[in-house]
Formats: C-alpha cells, structure tokens, sequence
C-alpha cells in the first residue's frame, strides 16, 4: 500500500437532557454558521504556523490562505520534505521551515501568534500545550488525543488558554452544518420525548498494512499503531462520537462491548471490529459500531436517536431529521461537510481570535470525546464492562517509541 493510499482516509471524508451540558454543546455549534461568510475586510493578518504538514495539514494551510486573514509565515513537520513542500506552496521563508521531531519548539519561536495542530493523534496534546505555553492561538485537528492523559492534557490546555485570552478550537465540522443544527436544536427543546436509546455507526474504508521497515516508516504511515492514532474507534468515528455527545448533552459513565480482528495473519494491532454499548448516568443507553473493512460498503458517520414520540437523524453526509412529534422537522441532506465545516471553523477562529472570544468550549468536549472513544476501545479490548471513573483513575498512557527519529 501506498503512502497516498494511506493517507486518503482523512481526504476520503471531503430521559431528559442534562440542561447545562445541552446548551453549552449548543453554544459550540451556533459558533460555526455565525461567521460562514468570508469578512469583505479584515482588522488584521494573523501569523500563522502550520504543525504538520501532510495531506490534510497541506490542505486546511490553503483553506487558511483562500480565507485572507491569515500569513502563513512558518511550517512544521518531522519529514523535511512535506516541510519544504509545504513551504514552497505557500511561499514561507527557507529559514522558518523546520523538521523532526522538536520542529513544532522552533516553530513556536518564530513569532507565529497562531498555530494548526495537524500532525499525529499522539503528539497532538505535547504540540498543543506547548503553543498555549508558548502564547499561540491552536486550530487542532481530531482526535485531540489517543489516551487519558492526553485527553485530560488538552482540556488543561484549553483552560489554560482561557486563562491567557488565547483561543482553542477544535475542527469538528457536524456541528457547524445548519441542518443538524436545527435538528439538535429541537431535540434540546424535547423534541423526541424522552431519549430511549442511541445508534450510530462510524464506518471507514479499510487502513491496510503497509510496509514497515524504519521507525521513520511506521511514523509516515501511522494509522495502523493503534499508541499513535487510538485505533480507528478514535481516529474516525470520533466526528460521530463528538456528535452523539452533542445531541446528550454529557458523556458516558460506563460502556461493554466486543472488538475483533478480521484480516489474516495480522501484522499490526488495530482492530477493523468494534461493537460497544455505552450507559449514561439516567439509564440511556447507546450503541456504537465501528469497522475499517473492505467490504464495499461506504464508509459512514451518523447517528439515529430513538424517542418515545419521534426519532432523529444527524448525519455527516446524507440526510439529517426530526421525524415525527410536534417538533417535526424534513431536514435535507447534509453535503460538502469536510470542506465546508472546515471553512466555517476558519472563519470561526479568525472571529474569536479578533473578538477575544476565549471560553474554547471545543477543547473541553474534545477531550470528553477522546475519553469516550478510549472507554468503548479499553471496554472491547478487556472484553467486560468499564466505568468512565475506572478509567480516568487508572490514567493509562499509550507509549511510544522514539528511538531511531531524528530531533
């Protein structure tokens, strides 16, 4: 398998509520469509720096580029020649192009005010915390993280930046599409009934396994190492799992489930199979299923909500509604989100970097997400069940090893 054909995945994509988590989550998604138009003029350019620039980091630096409000002014990436690349696209300074595995610490000393955070799920928390430390605004990719402390890592960070007046948006792109927004708007506003149970499913095409023969291999082509990318229950289906905590309102106390490996003679240790059960505190209960097969199907992020007078639809792509119940809602389909909602959170962060809008609600629920993801994945794994307190306190690190990288 390919390099190219590794990294697609990301491209691929283009009872009664708890009533403050509700309208927080809520307040997160109105930040999306609030500033969906590019401004006509801007107060000032801010200087940007781009943490990893491979397919996706590439290409959201454009994004940042087309939207006129930023400079990108430096460039960051352990390989030297996505840095280059990189800096060449987007005419950065040969001095301010940096590589390995401390190039974010240069980069931070540069002079950018703001940074993405695009690289590797596993570095995401240290790279993060450190532009905070460093008093630079953060655009992060997800998963924010692959584990507990990671997870709890960046919420720190992100109160951190509140502390500093910095910003901290995480670039989830379902809750910035008006029509799931309208359709979790009415079901904060009761428009299910009582919520009985959640579906959702986070299918992706399959990762493969690739040739592995350098540590520098295995960090190109991460995917498959499950202590760098948090197997696919985390590094896909997050947008789901985001999603679903969203529409509830809080995160789960306990989940059980199954995981499976499917392919032959397997040579990494992710799981293309996760079936989990999630509990909430008040008895909801919601399933999640996860696959990275080849089986031709599509790959898929939704999730249904069942309620004791209508149900409900939010979807990544394809139809999202309210069906039923005096809430009803049509909906319609939900299309272009992995541009668009990545175009709007731009935007979004442009806004609040100008307005000092600092709360950076997304930092705390992206960790909630992580901590979600890695309950269901312990869950599976261990083949029992897993309290979400049991697995705070056991704070369980994914290591990794950096020997043979260069620094």
């Amino acid at each position: 398998m390919t390099e190219h054909q590794i990294f697609t995945r990301r491209e691929f994509l283009g009872g009664a509520l708890a009533a403050g988590a509700s309208a927080t989550l809520s307040a997160i998604a109105a930040d999306g469509p609030a500033v969906d138009a590019k401004p006509k003029t801007f107060a000032r350019r801010i200087k940007l720096g781009l943490i990893g620039c491979g397919g996706r980091g590439s290409w959201l630096g454009g994004l940042f580029k087309q939207h006129g409000g930023y400079e990108i002014c430096a460039v960051a990436d352990y390989f030297p020649e996505r840095a280059e690349k990189a800096g060449e696209k987007f005419g950065v300074d040969k001095a301010r192009r940096f590589s390995g595995l401390s190039a974010h610490k240069r980069l931070l000393d540069s002079g950018v005010e703001a940074v993405t955070v695009v690289n590797v799920p596993h570095f995401h928390p240290e790279h993060a915390l450190a532009a905070v430390e460093a008093g630079c605004h953060v655009f992060a990719a997800k998963p924010v993280a692959v584990d507990v402390p990671g997870a709890l890592q960046v919420q720190a960070a992100g109160r951190l930046a509140t502390q500093k007046r910095l910003c901290y948006l995480v670039d989830y792109q379902m809750w910035t599409d008006p029509i799931n927004i309208e359709v979790v708007k009415r079901i904060h506003e009761g428009g299910l009934g009582r919520l009985g149970h959640i579906d959702s499913v986070g299918f992706s095409i399959p990762w493969g396994e690739p040739p592995i023969k350098t540590a520098e291999d295995r960090l190109r082509w991460w995917l498959p190492t499950t202590a760098l990318s948090g197997d696919v229950i985390n590094e896909l289906s997050i947008h789901t799992i985001n999603a679903v905590l969203w529409v509830v309102g809080k995160r789960p106390t306990s989940a059980i489930g199954r995981s499976r490996v499917v392919r032959p003679n397997p040579r990494f240790e992710f799981r293309e199979v996760y079936l989990v059960t999630y509990e909430f505190d008040d008895g909801l209960l919601w399933t999640h299923r996860v696959q990275s097969l080849k089986n031709e199907l599509e790959w898929a992020l939704k999730l249904d909500a069942y309620g004791s007078i209508a149900t409900a639809l939010v979807s990544y792509r394809g139809r999202s509604y309210l069906r039923g119940g005096p809430k009803h809602y049509g909906g319609g389909n939900v299309e272009s989100l992995y541009d668009l909602g990545a175009i709007r959170n731009i935007a979004t962060f442009y806004d609040h970097i100008v307005r000092g809008c600092c709360d950076n609600r997304t930092a705390q629920q992206a960790g909630d997400d992580v901590l979600t993801a890695v309950l269901g994945r312990e869950a599976c794994v261990r083949r029992g069940c897993l309290t979400m307190d049991a697995l705070i306190k056991e704070n369980k690190k994914l290591e990794y090893d950096l020997t043979g990288l260069k620094v």
